[in-house]
């Protein structure tokens, strides 16, 4: 049972991400900004079908994982704008969130499988791992796009700057 409550405390937490807003958005004055849930969701679609597209091998549910998984952190900390996150010591933000990982799996069966897979993404560390950074930096894009057409939002350039062609593997 000790087990099941702290499954239910984990997910309540992670819960938290679907009324999280995205900072950076909000920031530029972009109404009504996607959730960090909504995000996920986005990167997760981005790389289902990243994996179909590329010609690298990639273990596709290990890829998934860690779509799923890359903001969970967001759920105690929240979500840091990239000016925000500029502005922390060397490693703030990365300690924070990794603290914040730790004591979110705490006590989970499960918790050192879901650590490995979020700290190889956190390091780009393999194919799944640049695969998803594709994913993510992809979906930030069509969002931009999205707002630049939908809202009127013409202050979004850092966005585009922050994805550049080069940076994609």
């Amino acid at each position: 049972m000790e087990s099941a409550d702290r499954t239910l405390d984990m997910l309540l937490v992670a819960n938290r991400l679907k009324t999280t807003p995205r900072t950076g958005w909000a920031q530029r004055g972009v109404p009504s900004p996607e959730s960090v849930a909504d995000h996920t969701a986005g990167v997760a679609l981005a790389t289902l079908l990243l994996c179909e597209l590329v010609n690298v091998r990639v273990d596709r549910g290990k890829a998934l994982s860690m779509a799923v998984l890359h903001d969970l952190a967001e759920s105690v900390t929240g979500d840091l704008s990239l000016g925000a996150s500029r502005l922390l010591p060397d490693g703030a933000k990365a300690d924070m969130e990794q603290r914040a990982m730790d004591e979110l799996l705490a006590d989970l069966p499960h918790r050192d499988r879901w650590l490995t897979v979020w700290n190889e993404f956190e390091a780009q560390d393999g194919p799944e791992a640049w695969l998803v950074r594709d994913a993510d930096r992809v979906d930030l894009l069509l969002q931009a796009l999205t707002y630049e057409r939908t809202t009127g939002t013409v202050n979004l350039d850092e966005f585009w700057r922050f994805a550049p062609p080069e940076g994609f593997h």
